[in-house]
């Protein structure tokens, strides 16, 4: 417990470390992580109904009001529908019970993606994991998910790569969402790329690709992460091994969604 002495000096500090930051802000002022502008952390900018109080992230307002300028997308399948029932699920997704994503594969929703894979991407993925939560806070609330279980990467591939994009996406929604993150699942075997493949052999590539590792999920509501969507065959191979433990309902959380064929996403 802090004395008076200690809490005037705990101030203090504080008060010193804010004026640092302030300083240094002026002599090197924050930049935007994609376009680099000069900009300062998404303060006010609202990105739907329930932005309340929107996360500093690494982007200009000009980037953050691009990147959520998505269309209407079904809320079982995720593709772009204005419509109800959606043309493309009928309103009856099978691979999981519900989707909610930041935008479309493409443009600078794209771009962002494709940089937060790389060195140094740590802070612009974080930033799209805000975005995503502030934009479908409502229906995260509705779901109310026990467990976030992130897509697993297969051992060699992240000895390579270095970084898992599920992994890290699963633990700041599970910040923000005040939910645990469970690692239920694990990759057999270290398939081929899903975007080097032709979209008719994506499924059959990932099947029986996963396996159960943890058995918590039995009884309880899943959120499963991954940052990218194409033909869904992943989430769909990593939810089936899921519902076959025991889980009740598995959602589905992305930063983007390949709307086309032709999208390079590699799920």
């Amino acid at each position: 417990m802090f004395r008076g002495e200690d809490l005037q000096r705990h101030d203090g500090w504080k008060a010193v470390r804010r004026w640092l930051a302030g300083g240094l802000d002026l002599l090197f002022p924050p930049r935007c992580a994609l376009c680099r502008a000069e900009t300062d952390p998404w303060h006010g900018v609202a990105v739907g109904a329930d932005s309340g109080n929107p996360i500093p992230g690494p982007f200009c307002q000009g980037c953050v009001a691009e990147i959520v300028s998505d269309r209407d997308r079904c809320p079982r399948c995720g593709a772009p529908s204005a419509q109800s029932p959606c043309r493309a699920c009928g309103g009856d997704c099978r691979d999981w019970d519900g989707i909610v994503v930041l935008g479309g594969y493409g443009g600078i929703l794209r771009e962002a993606v494709l940089r937060s894979k790389r060195p140094g991407g740590h802070d612009i993925l974080i930033g799209l994991g805000g975005l995503l939560h502030i934009r479908q806070a409502a229906t995260l609330r509705e779901w109310d998910d026990h467990w976030i279980v992130p897509v697993p990467m297969h051992w060699w591939r992240r000895t390579t790569r270095g970084a898992s994009a599920a992994e890290a996406l699963a633990h700041r929604l599970g910040q923000l969402t005040s939910t645990p993150v469970l690692g239920a699942l694990r990759r057999r075997r270290a398939t081929v790329m899903q975007n080097r493949l032709p979209v008719g052999e994506r499924r059959g590539n990932v099947r029986h690709a996963f396996a159960l590792r943890h058995r918590g999920v039995a009884g309880r509501r899943v959120l499963l992460v991954d940052d990218v969507v194409t033909t869904g065959g992943t989430l769909s191979a990593c939810g089936r091994v899921l519902r076959e433990a025991g889980a009740t309902a598995v959602h589905v959380a992305v930063i983007a969604r390949a709307d086309h064929a032709g999208d390079d996403g590699d799920h």
